[in-house]
């Protein structure tokens, strides 16, 4: 009949118990006919007591990752459940309409002449964050893409104003704290001695917080025929920032489409935390016959018709 020592976790058989010493005394036997001293052996077994721990950590922790995660996404599909079939969620120009995104892109419209494609990039870029938040607020996850954006176009095609109208629609949003507009250059970030471009860099960075920076012609930031010029430092400083700090502050960069290109194809990075592209077309002449009406009336004259072929 075989006898039975019971320790504290575990049950062993007499057999096995006896089969266990003669292992760890072989083991030890063979241990002290390597060589190896007393304190080896001990810092030997310490080690390994550490690393078990380690691993029984490690897996612990992986356990409670999966045991969090899997809890999540039953509350995801309890909320989701508990939301009624016949429920109407609305549409996106109803959300549009109630956080006064809609006014802003109706003063956009009315604003600016032309730019239709412009007008509809806008319009897709503010459907999408509505699809955004909505899907926020039922505690679904969301990928909405890098809200940092490259204006592509000549001078005077409506750059500057599409930005600030951006920023105010990002602020009602909730995607930016106030939505105001700075606009910089090149001699706005670039130093003209070492150590003068990082404090110039930043004190912009800090004034367009919570808001849009706009760089036009960003290109000028970077001289491939120089390779100690100051203004890598600031795309630097720049590219840390706009993915550390994409949560509260949005660059535009603007330029010629041509040029913004090969700078995209100098600085990789850059191009990478861009998300959305506007190219700006040039306008036609019958448009601006209709901005120059417009600034004609604001100055409180009147235009010719005899003026008109003018612009033909």
């Amino acid at each position: 009949m075989l006898g039975f020592i019971k320790t504290s976790n575990q049950k062993f058989t007499l057999i096995e118990a006896t089969r266990k010493s003669i292992s760890i005394k072989r083991k030890k036997i063979s241990i002290f006919a390597s060589g190896q001293s007393q304190e080896e052996l001990t810092k030997s077994l310490n080690e390994s007591d550490i690393e078990a721990r380690k691993i029984r950590e490690e897996a612990a922790r992986r356990n409670a990752e999966k045991e969090k995660l899997r809890a999540l996404k039953q509350m995801k599909i309890d909320r989701m459940n508990a939301i009624p079939e016949d429920a109407e969620a609305g549409t996106v120009e109803e959300f549009m309409y109630k956080d006064g995104v809609k006014d802003i892109l109706e003063k956009l419209d009315n604003d600016m002449v032309g730019l239709l494609p412009v007008k509809s990039r806008v319009r897709e870029i503010a459907a999408l964050l509505v699809v955004d938040k909505l899907r926020r607020n039922l505690g679904l996850d969301t990928s909405v893409p890098s809200l940092h954006m490259c204006f592509t176009g000549a001078p005077g095609t409506g750059k500057t104003t599409v930005a600030m109208r951006m920023g105010q629609i990002l602020q009602r949003m909730g995607y930016c704290r106030s939505g105001h507009l700075v606009v910089a250059t090149r001699d706005d970030l670039v130093g003209q001695y070492v150590g003068h471009t990082a404090p110039k860099t930043k004190e912009v960075i800090k004034k367009a917080m919570g808001g849009v920076l706009l760089i036009d012609e960003a290109y000028y930031l970077y001289n491939a025929s120089n390779d100690r010029d100051y203004g890598q430092e600031s795309i630097e400083i720049l590219l840390n920032v706009m993915e550390e700090n994409r949560e509260d502050l949005v660059v535009i960069l603007a330029g010629y489409k041509d040029r913004m290109d090969k700078f995209f194809s100098f600085i990789p990075g850059m191009s990478s935390r861009i998300g959305n592209h506007i190219e700006f077309p040039n306008y036609e002449a019958d448009e601006l016959l209709s901005i120059a009406k417009v600034m004609v009336r604001d100055l409180e004259y009147e235009m010719s018709p005899k003026a008109e072929p003018i612009f033909f």
